[in-house]
């Protein structure tokens, strides 16, 4: 049965946004929500569950190279948590140590580079992943 699922790169400015399914195992970055205020953001996240009507989320985890817990990794475990107790849906937790560097590597390999990544930077970072959690599930299906 196919799944839509949504992913979260947070971050305390921005959240970005990817979607994928596993029938086809592709993720897509979707958007970026530029709120700080928490009730905005989980509106916004509302919204985007109540339309793609995802089975799971996924959510970024930061940690340092050596696999210790990042500054961020705290608050993206409250996200996770807050996203589960509101939406009622489950959420992985996905480490994303480079996914940051990777997106703005995409970005750049598609020739937008500078400030013109801002925008879009945290979709793609969710988009990849999304896609990383995808490849995981794959390939132990």
């Amino acid at each position: 049965m196919p799944e839509t699922l949504l992913a979260f790169d947070f971050g305390e400015k921005r959240i970005g946004v990817a979607v994928g399914n596993t029938i086809v195992g592709i993720a897509h970055p979707l958007q970026t929500i530029e709120t700080e205020s928490n009730d905005d953001r989980f509106n916004a996240i509302g919204m985007l569950i109540a339309e793609w009507q995802p089975a799971q989320l996924v959510v970024g985890l930061p940690s340092h190279m050596d696999g210790t817990e990042h500054e961020l990794s705290r608050l993206c475990r409250k996200f996770a948590n807050r996203l589960h107790g509101r939406f009622n849906l489950p959420v992985a937790l996905v480490d994303e140590r480079l996914s940051s560097a990777e997106a703005s590597q995409s970005l750049k390999q598609a020739g937008i580079g500078g400030r013109k990544q801002k925008p879009m930077l945290d979709q793609v970072a969710a988009q990849l992943i999304l896609q990383s959690y995808l490849d995981q599930t794959h390939a132990t299906a």
